[in-house]
This record gives structure tokens, C-alpha cells and sequence, in this order.
């Protein structure tokens, strides 16, 4: 028992150390679990209920917009690969290779899925010839690996669970605003249900996606001012279909390129939610993805009548579609409190003799330990509306957050000066459209350019970097 209340207590705080703060949740929390093989990691069962709960809504925003759900092959021909350079060039450095099958060399080498665009190219190959064939509203839910050198479980590992989306469309106004429209269905899902405001908007030239003709992203902030990419979206153009020789006949009988789509998002977004909405006492889940919406804690277990009831408010929650546990251990209430704060359960119920003879229960909720004391009558209701209310406030809290660290600045040193003296966080400033100023802002103050935010404004007429005529408004920032 003092182990275990040792591993509830001891979380480094974030203002010492958030690095240690994040590692320290997402092994106490018991989301992950190292593995032998480096940048690999074991989703143990809490962990991947979030990601089942995350996968389940999002699966069914991308069938309500008629996505259908696929799967491609894990391995890659590398001649295959390389039907499309730019984007072999942008994952070269990434790429695990299998060269052996049994103890016999192979003729070809067969990279490990990195991403599917050619596997779908291919596929797109054979089945498409007719106009009639047009759209294919694809998605799949896989693992990909990447040979990252420095790694961190859920924002940055080898092999990581993900869905990537891959459409394909008669015109290239057909698959922008499928580009566009998968954007804004990535934002609605952070913000409406795991309660994280993001910022929309179009990648530069050097950050776009290796053989995109544009990116758009999801930009998150983190509570400690540093920006997530939550999500990304890419329009192709036909580049692919050329390099596949994809053609479909149209209308008129012609034979045309057609264009292409793919858009993805990760496991990071567990990551995202830990930093985001965690605090000291360890996890803070938004109750859309939340596996234990509500734990009730008896209180005097042991007393006639207590566990009864227990069972039978577990019973009135799930038929109402709440997901409930009841934990009737023998572990003190004290620290069952502890172990579903660091999980963290959004609603906490404890029920205890007294509560019963009133006809009351005690809510409790993990974003601010805030107590009620509700009715057992309609208990119902009041933990749904208590589930909403944390919704509500961990978005509220998070945009207060974002707003509180996002600095509009004109020169570079205004840039310096508000990072150091308010700390990292979003910088929104001018650009002329030049890599090379792109790059210099980054050299001399440490932010990179993050996005060009689809809501512009216009904080000056000239660029942060060379003072030549501005062309966009660029959030800029630190990233994970």
C-alpha cells in the first residue's frame, strides 16, 4: 500500500521540470510501458481506451462525410517507393527497411509503411478508369514506422497507431475543398470533444508534406507555451496520378489526371490532451474520450446498506450511458481519491452512509475538485450536466492559455523580448513570403513558423525579418 501511495504522490511538478512532469504521468497513469526495442512502446490498456474512444468518433465524422474504411499492406516495393520523388526524398531519412525474409536474401527491398500514398497510387491504378469511378473516399486505421532519432512516448516514437485518410477526385476544386473540409472535421473533434482550441491554417512552402502542392494543419498550444501539430491535411494536385499513371475517362471522353488527397492524425493527440489539460495531481481527460466518465467511491463500505446502493447507482449511470466503475476495493477512500485523480476521472462520486440517509451523493469534479451535493433522484442528469461543465471549462482554460501566451509582434527583438520576458507561446508576426527569412527568423529568435493562420490580419505592411512589403500573417512558435 505505501508504494502505491508513493506512486500517486511523487509527480515532478511542471514548473520544475515539464519534461520529467510528462514522462512521470504517462507511466503512472499507466498509459504506456517501455519495450526493448528503442522508440517503441507498449498502449496499455488505459492508454489505448483513450485511443479507442478518440478512433470511435472520429471513425464516424469521417463515414457521416462517406469515407469508407480500407487496408493497405504494411510493406512497401522500393520501386514503388520511388515512382514519386519528392515524396521518397522527404521520408528517405525515416524509412525502415526489410531486406530478409527467413534466412533467404530478398530480390527487392520492402520498406515498412511510413505513410500509404503509393500503396493507395497503386491500388487507384487498377480500379479507376471512368469518371463513373470518381470519387474514392478512402480511410484506414494502421500502424507506421519512422526511424526518429530522438523519441517520446505518444508526440514522437518509431511505430505509432494513426488513421490516414486518401481521396481521389475528378478536379482539383473537388479535392481542395475535400482538403479543406477533413481540416475543419479535425478541428471540430479537438475542440468540441477533447475540449483543445486549435488554430487552422496553410503550411509554408518548406514544411509542407514531401510531394504535397499544399498542407494545411492544426496547430495546438501547450500549456507550457510550445505548439503541437495536431493534425494535417494535403491537397496532391495530380503529381501522383502522372507518376502512377492514373487516368480516368471523362465526360467528354478524354482521358485526365484525376487529384488526390490524404489526411491523418495520430496518437500524439494523447499527448496533446496530457499537456493541454494535465496538472500536478497527473492526468485531466476531457469526458468525450475519458474510459471512466464517473468512479464512485463508497465511503464506510463496510457498513450495512453502503455497497448496495454503490451497485445499484452504477447500474442507474450505465443505463444512462455514462461510463461508470465502482471501485469496491479495500484501498483507503484517501487514496482511491488520489489514484482516479491522477488518472484522471472528470467526475468523482463518493457515497457513504450519511449521503444515503439523505438521499444525497457527493460529486466531485478532477478539473477543480469542485464538491455538490446532488440528489440520488435524477443522479443522472446532474452528472451529464457536470461532465458538460468540464468540458466547457478545460476548453475555456486552454484558450485562456493560448491567448495568454500569443504575442503579436513587428520586429525581430519585440519577438526576443516577449519570449523571454513572457515565456514561450504563440508569435504572430508579418512575413514577406521568403524562405530565407523563414529561416532566419528562426536562427536569430528560435520560433519557426508553425502556419499561415486562415484568419489573417494585418499587424504591420512590412515583414518581421528584411522589412520588405508583407504578403501573410504567420504564426510562428516552438514546436514538439
Amino acid at each position: 500500500m505505501a508504494d502505491q501511495k508513493k506512486l500517486v504522490e511523487d509527480i515532478t511538478s511542471m514548473e520544475e521540470d515539464f519534461a520529467k512532469w510528462y514522462t512521470d504521468i504517462v507511466k503512472k497513469a499507466e498509459l504506456i510501458e517501455y519495450t526493448s526495442v528503442k522508440g517503441c512502446m507498449v498502449i496499455r490498456p488505459y492508454g489505448y481506451a483513450i485511443w479507442e474512444h478518440m478512433q470511435r468518433i472520429l471513425d464516424g465524422m469521417f463515414k457521416a462525410t462517406g469515407h469508407e474504411n480500407v487496408c493497405m499492406p504494411m510493406f512497401i516495393p522500393e520501386s514503388l517507393l520511388q515512382k514519386e520523388k519528392d515524396h521518397v526524398e522527404g521520408f528517405a531519412p525515416e524509412v525502415a527497411w526489410v531486406t530478409h525474409g527467413g534466412n533467404e536474401k530478398l530480390e527487392e527491398r520492402l520498406c515498412v509503411r511510413p505513410t500509404s500514398e503509393t500503396l493507395f497510387c497503386e491500388h487507384y491504378a487498377n480500379i479507376i478508369q471512368s469518371h463513373r469511378d470518381l470519387p474514392k473516399l478512402y480511410n484506414q486505421w494502421v500502424s507506421v514506422v519512422r526511424w526518429e532519432k530522438t523519441t517520446r512516448p505518444f508526440l514522437r516514437s518509431r511505430e505509432f497507431l494513426w488513421q490516414e485518410g486518401h481521396t481521389i477526385h475528378a478536379t482539383a476544386e473537388e479535392a481542395i475543398e475535400e482538403t479543406e473540409r477533413m481540416l475543419n472535421v479535425y478541428a471540430d473533434f479537438c475542440e468540441q470533444y477533447l475540449a483543445m482550441p486549435v488554430v487552422k491554417g496553410k503550411k509554408t512552402e518548406s514544411d509542407k508534406f514531401a510531394g504535397a502542392v499544399s498542407t494545411y494543419a492544426i496547430e495546438a498550444l501547450m500549456h507550457d507555451g510550445k505548439a503541437l501539430q495536431a493534425g494535417t491535411s494535403h491537397y496532391f494536385g495530380d503529381g501522383f496520378a502522372k507518376a502512377f499513371g492514373i487516368q480516368y475517362q471523362s465526360k467528354e471522353n478524354k482521358l485526365e489526371y484525376p487529384h488526390q488527397t490524404s489526411w491523418g492524425v495520430t496518437t500524439r493527440l494523447i499527448g496533446a490532451i496530457i499537456m493541454t489539460h494535465g496538472d500536478n495531481n497527473g492526468l485531466v481527460l476531457p469526458p468525450a474520450v475519458a474510459p471512466i466518465q464517473a468512479v464512485i467511491i463508497p465511503v464506510a463500505a463496510h457498513k450495512p446498506g453502503v455497497l448496495e446502493k454503490a451497485n445499484e447507482l452504477k447500474d442507474t449511470l450505465a443505463a444512462a450511458g455514462i461510463r461508470v466503475k465502482l471501485d469496491d476495493s479495500d484501498n483507503s477512500p484517501g487514496w482511491k481519491f488520489s489514484e482516479y485523480e491522477m488518472k484522471g476521472v472528470p467526475v468523482r462520486i463518493e457515497l457513504g452512509p450519511r449521503d444515503i440517509e439523505s438521499g444525497n451523493c457527493v460529486l466531485v469534479t478532477r478539473h477543480n475538485r469542485e464538491k455538490t451535493i446532488t440528489p440520488l433522484d435524477g443522479v443522472a442528469d446532474s452528472v451529464k450536466a457536470k461532465l458538460q461543465e468540464v468540458r466547457d471549462a478545460l476548453y475555456q482554460s486552454a484558450l485562456a492559455n493560448r491567448e495568454r501566451r500569443t504575442y503579436d509582434c513587428k520586429t525581430l527583438d519585440e519577438i526576443t523580448k516577449a519570449l523571454e520576458e513572457k515565456g514561450d507561446g504563440f508569435v504572430r508576426a508579418m512575413w514577406c513570403g521568403d524562405e530565407a527569412c523563414e529561416d532566419k527568423v528562426k536562427e536569430l529568435t528560435g520560433v519557426g513558423s508553425r502556419c499561415i493562420p486562415f484568419e489573417q490580419a494585418q499587424l504591420s505592411d512590412v515583414c518581421v525579418c528584411c522589412g520588405k512589403p508583407a504578403k501573410h500573417l504567420v504564426m510562428w512558435g516552438k514546436a514538439y
